[in-house]
């Protein structure tokens, strides 16, 4: 019988039980692999500080760790107890930080050389950073064996850059429990009763994500503002505009519901109670969408998707939602009025987004897409080594 594999993923993200979905997806596609995932035993997060959330039925081991300076993302760190997990004799390890974040440096130096090491980044930006940040860089890419781009954007972006373009690299998606999200028109309904809501009222709009300008909640606000069809709206998520939206809403009584503080397990309900799931992203000299996991979370929910043409939006979306301009908002007012008036294009991009999620973003499909990458990053190693 031959030996299995052993495969060591790290990450901050997997505090986050559903982030872990991969490393759990790898360790059951892959029955030549042993899979463990390292996760935080505590992580501030953007909205709400977490505790390692426990996944039912989890696949893969788990090995706890502390953190540090939690607080700010490109300067934590983990504690003791990574170098020696890393000293474990793992084939690969896969680092789910950004390469130019300390806590990736200090698993390139920690890493032992006997594995190989996959970097994974969602950097869709051109950017030349400050020391340290560019010796992190540096010093990570010089140690990997190959990099994992989130997005096509991510691979434009770096693949001729001198760090990254002498490495194997493949681009592979974040992924969705298609499982878990799901059409479920009665739990819609009852988010709606819970919202004060009846039934027979006009369709509703969602958002899910941050409160910030640069997810185009602004534009939002102006489409639905000079918008002829009757509409609800529905704010899922947190963040700087909380006052603005809570002003804004005064304007028109009972039409806008703001919820916060939902998890992630509670978002597919909240997902169910909208009819279209807007994401008008606007693109900034220092940021582009990377990606829009609730692109693929509608998907996967039968919920019809309008959004920008903000970087890694168009290749999320591909044919099955509506892509608009970013900044058109007679285009955005014109094609949310056409949808929310027209049931059957609605159901029609419903089937659309639900196979989309199914064929290209289900944890099984991204968690195999991964296992081969690192297969491949091995044969690589294994041939340089015989040349050599």
């Amino acid at each position: 019988m031959l030996k299995k594999l052993r495969l060591l993923s790290l990450g901050h993200s997997y505090v986050v039980a559903q982030n872990r979905r991969l490393a759990h997806e790898m360790a059951r596609a892959g029955e030549g692999w042993e899979v463990t995932a390292a996760a935080p035993r505590f992580f501030p997060g953007d909205l709400r500080p977490i505790a390692l959330e426990a996944l039912a039925g989890e696949a893969c081991a788990l090995a706890p760790l502390e953190t540090h300076a939690g607080r700010w993302p490109h300067l934590f760190g983990y504690g003791r107890e990574l170098r020696p997990l890393l000293a474990q004799g793992w084939d690969v390890v896969h680092c789910w930080e950004e390469p130019y974040v300390r806590a990736a440096a200090q698993i390139a130096r920690y890493t032992p050389a006997g594995a190989a090491l996959a970097v994974a980044t969602a950097q869709n930006l051109a950017k030349s950073y400050p020391p340290p940040f560019r010796g992190f860089e540096r010093r990570v890419m010089q140690r990997a064996a190959g990099w994992i781009g989130f997005g096509e954007t991510v691979v434009q972006t770096l693949a001729s850059r001198e760090l990254y373009a002498s490495l194997p690299h493949r681009r592979i998606a974040l992924g969705v429990d298609c499982e878990r999200f799901y059409p479920d028109p009665a739990a819609g309904a009852a988010v709606r009763r819970e919202l004060g809501w009846h039934e027979a009222g006009p369709p509703v709009i969602g958002y899910l994500g941050r409160f910030v300008p640069e997810k185009g909640l602004p534009l939002l606000l102006s489409v639905l503002e000079k918008l002829g069809a009757s509409w609800r709206l529905l704010l899922a998520g947190g963040g700087p505009m909380q006052a603005e939206l809570e002003t804004w809403a005064r304007r028109f009584p009972g039409r806008l519901r703001i919820a916060n503080g939902i998890t992630h397990d509670q978002v597919p309900r909240y997902l169910n109670a909208m009819d279209v799931l807007c994401a008008p992203s606007q693109t900034t000299p220092r940021w582009r969408e990377q990606f829009g996991r609730m692109l693929v979370e509608a998907f996967a929910c039968g919920i019809p998707v309008m959004a920008s043409r903000s970087g890694e939006i168009p290749y999320v979306v591909g044919e099955a939602g509506c892509l608009l301009a970013e900044d058109d908002a007679a285009a955005w007012r014109a094609e949310l009025g056409r949808l929310l008036e027209n049931s059957g294009r609605r159901r029609e991009l419903a089937q659309a987004g639900r196979e989309r999620a199914l064929r290209n973003y289900a944890w099984p499909v991204i968690a195999r897409r991964h296992l081969e990458f690192f297969q491949d990053i091995l044969e690589r190693r294994a041939a340089s080594a015989r040349r050599s």
